[in-house]
């Protein structure tokens, strides 16, 4: 082994895992040079404006495109009978529904598109949009779920009234989609019986939207000379959408390409394929021009994926002294007009059964029903792995309850439910297995760091105080999450396996090119993938480039969504590396004169052991690997394709802590502290990870103080613009103090488990604890998210708090 200054400069110069590298993309972005859907400019392009209903249900008499046909610029003007000859007015969705791409005599959202108008430029497009008209009869519209399945409740979607199955059981109503289950209800149900403790809360989660930096759109380009299809489009699963156009389209899967490019923002949002993109898609085979659509923020937040709206049941089953002996969580989830949810093929509620949480529960059950509304369709997981926030969001709001219930310390009842250290890996009573985990340390580690005792001392004294104008609340959430979403035996799309993948070329001065199926959004994929590579093959991160979003270039990838880079495309990718290195190896031995057994690795080379001088290095041995001196029958080069199908999903968890002042007589709540714990396992970039933490919890903020997309009894969106839906900017967002521990996953190549998603996921119900917690000592157990100040507000009122 070299001597340690030697072995420092050379690690260093590799700027591999655990290095705070800063992000090798951000240069184009600062100077303004990313290219996104709406920068590209094909000859010949025409562009698409969608017409939409401004109602919620109704009958579509006629449509009149005379007019607009009749505007300077107008093209053509395509509806539902248009699409009809080549059997695309409507489509398959990803929850096993069918969607109408143009609505076919009927309209079951609000904004549900209706007509495409096609014209020279995009201001034509819309002055085109404006003189389509289209004769409706306004039906009953239906926003409330837990009307959805009453005897006289209006049926939604006529088209598939006679269905008794939408391929997840069976249907109880032309209403309802699928009932799922999971867990053991009669042993839940006798865990009940004989507890000696009960709580219950309806919780909900609102009806949110992730809404992204970019809104949605493409470009479809058909050649008819070659019958060749190229899709610049704002995805963020470039092969899992060529599939299904290949599918849609009747055009062969080899003869489509969908380009990712720069995406601004994703957040799920990205993942469905909506009715716009398969528009503009027809329209290009059919005229063989470019056609360009883009939506407006507006489009975006009334019809693109939503998330949650969730109605919720919680309830434990406990004895005295706290320790939960059951749960059962039942909830009906609003799906909209469509049911186009992004899940699972064989998990139509997602992965909402992980609601067991950290904690050891003998006996859970837990199930969803699904309903049709009036309201837009295309639910997504809002940076979480399909429910999982919902899922979360019940257990930690239910344990507060639990505790309040008893009178027991919320720090005391989450140790004496946790998981320990040696029971991993645990397999809960619904059926996750989860990898491994050090709950009791993160938990310990957190509250000292915020002094929690000096906290509820502070929080006591205020309480005994009638004089005090704020409330002060302590919440904590102590969450599992689960991501990665891959193994093919569990997670699949319209039956493709969730695989990734990555291939890895060598260059003979010792540049590395990667490509993956995976699809960033500013998750820093193109340094955190090249020091995984760096950390493996021993070649600098500096000359390695990541390629993504290109499906005529990257191998087949599941995209990037549920927080499965890291966990899946990160494992593919150190695969790779390691099919790689293992040739290397032996190239080295050959080399060297000596046995492959007696070399070892240290950081960029292959020494002979006891005499380190004797050594090659990874450059060295690049160039070699493109001459003739290689071992015989060995081919020249340096390359590899991995594709990984990982054995199970990963299980990063955290404890976060907030403190919050509420203002007794105006309902603002502010974030005094917040304290965020994340063990995602293997650290690749720390500074990644610390913006991603920030951007989460950002979100998680947004969500927990503001964010609700409400309908009123007519189905009218009320909340489309950002004059209405809450984004935060620097002014409101707190300031963040994180921290973190390690505990690699045990069958992960690198031990990773992702971090992304889990901020969004445990500081939505670390927010809301804090605000209720607030308010605890007043007899309060729950209080529906979003807490404004306004809600807030009531709730002072409602107490008679607020008198001065």
């Amino acid at each position: 082994m070299g001597n340690m200054s030697d072995l420092k400069e050379r690690e260093d110069k590799l700027q591999g895992m655990g290095t705070s590298l800063l992000r090798k993309e951000d240069a184009k972005f600062i100077r303004g040079q990313g290219t996104y859907v709406d920068d590209i400019k094909l000859p010949g392009m025409l562009f698409g404006a969608i017409v939409r209903s401004p109602y919620a249900h109704a009958r579509i008499k006629s449509i009149d495109k005379s007019k607009a046909l009749a505007c300077p610029g107008v093209i053509a003007v395509l509806t539902a009978d248009d699409l009809k000859p080549v059997n695309l007015h409507w489509m398959p969705t990803i929850g096993g529904d069918v969607q109408a791409v143009l609505a076919d005599k009927k309209v079951c959202f609000q904004m549900q598109e209706v007509a495409m108008v096609l014209a020279t430029d995009r201001y034509a497009a819309a002055d085109g949009a404006d003189l389509v008209e289209v004769d409706y009869e306004e039906l009953p519209a239906i926003v409330d779920p837990r009307k959805s399945l009453d005897k006289d409740a209006p049926i939604i979607r006529e088209d598939i009234v006679d269905k008794k199955d939408l391929s997840h059981g069976p249907r109880t109503h032309p209403n309802h989609i699928f009932t799922w289950e999971a867990g053991d209800k009669a042993a839940a149900d006798t865990a009940f019986k004989n507890a000696e403790i009960v709580v219950r809360e309806e919780i909900l989660n609102p009806r949110v939207h992730p809404c992204p930096l970019e809104t949605c759109g493409c470009v479809a380009s058909f050649n008819k000379a070659t019958g060749y299809l190229t899709v610049y489009m704002t995805t963020q699963a470039p092969h899992l959408v060529r599939t299904v156009l290949a599918m849609l389209s009747g055009v062969a899967e080899s003869k489509i390409r969908v380009v990712g490019g720069d995406i601004g923002g994703g957040f799920g949002n990205k993942v469905p394929i909506y009715p716009g993109y398969v528009v503009a898609i027809v329209a290009s085979i059919v005229t063989g021009v470019p056609i360009k659509w883009i939506e407006s923020r507006i489009d975006n937040i009334s019809t693109t994926g939503f998330a949650r709206d969730y109605h919720g049941v919680g309830e434990l089953a406990a004895d005295k002294n706290g320790r939960i002996k059951g749960l059962r969580f039942t909830a009906l989830a609003d799906h909209g007009a469509f049911n186009s949810h992004v899940s699972a093929t064989k998990l139509p509620a997602g992965l909402f059964s992980i609601c067991t949480g950290s904690y050891d529960i003998p006996n859970a059950y837990c199930r969803v029903d699904a309903v049709f509304t009036n309201k837009a369709p295309g639910g997504v997981a809002y940076r979480c792995s399909l429910r999982v926030t919902e899922a979360v969001y019940l257990i930690e709001r239910m344990i507060d309850v639990l505790a309040q219930k008893l009178g027991i310390d919320k720090a005391e009842i989450r140790r004496r439910n946790f998981v320990k250290s040696e029971q991993f890996p645990y397999t809960t009573s619904l059926g996750w297995t989860l990898d491994s985990g050090a709950y009791h340390p993160a938990l310990e580690k957190v509250l000292d760091a915020v002094d929690y005792k000096g906290l509820r001392a502070e929080q006591a004294k205020k309480r005994a105080d009638p004089n005090s104008p704020t409330l002060m609340g302590i919440g904590l959430a102590t969450f599992t999450e689960i991501v990665g979403a891959g193994p093919t035996k569990v997670c699949d799309i319209l039956g493709i396996g969730l695989f990734d993948s990555c291939e890895i070329r060598v260059h003979p001065t010792g540049g590395v090119i990667a490509r993956l199926g995976t699809m960033t959004q500013g998750q820093g994929h193109a340094t955190t993938y090249a020091q995984i590579i760096a950390t493996e093959l021993g070649l600098p991160a500096s000359d390695i480039v990541v390629e993504e979003g290109d499906t005529d270039k990257s191998p087949y990838g599941a995209g990037t969504w549920g927080s499965r880079s890291t966990p899946v495309s990160g494992a593919a990718t150190a695969q790779a590396a390691r099919k790689i290195k293992d040739k290397a190896k032996k190239i080295a031995a050959h080399l060297l004169e000596v046995a492959e057994g007696d070399l070892e690795w240290e950081i960029d080379r292959f020494t002979v052991k006891g005499n380190p001088g004797q050594h090659k290095t990874m450059k060295e041995i690049c160039l070699v690997s493109h001459t003739g001196n290689l071992p015989a029958g060995m081919e020249q080069g340096l390359n590899a394709v991995s594709y990984y199908d990982p054995p199970n999903l990963t299980y990063p968890f955290g404890t976060y802590l907030c403190v919050v002042d509420i203002d007794k007589y105006t309902g603002e709540s502010k974030v005094r502290r917040f304290y965020a714990l994340d063990d995602c396992g293997t650290r690749i970039n720390p500074m990644i990870i610390e913006g991603q933490i920030h951007g989460g919890l950002t979100e998680a903020f947004a969500v927990a103080f503001g964010q609700q997309i409400p309908f009123d009894d007519n189905g009218n969106h009320l909340g489309n613009s950002l004059m209405d839906y809450f984004l935060p900017t620097a002014m409101e967002t707190p300031h963040w103090e994180t921290d973190h521990t390690v505990t690699p996953c045990p069958h992960h190549p690198i031990g990773a488990k992702g971090v992304a998603e889990s901020p969004h996921v445990g500081g939505i119900p670390c927010f809301s604890n804090a605000v209720i917690d607030a308010f605890a000592h007043l007899g309060v157990t729950h209080m529906d998210m979003p807490h404004s100040a306004y809600r807030v507000w009531q709730q002072c009122q409602a107490l008679g708090i607020n008198k001065r």
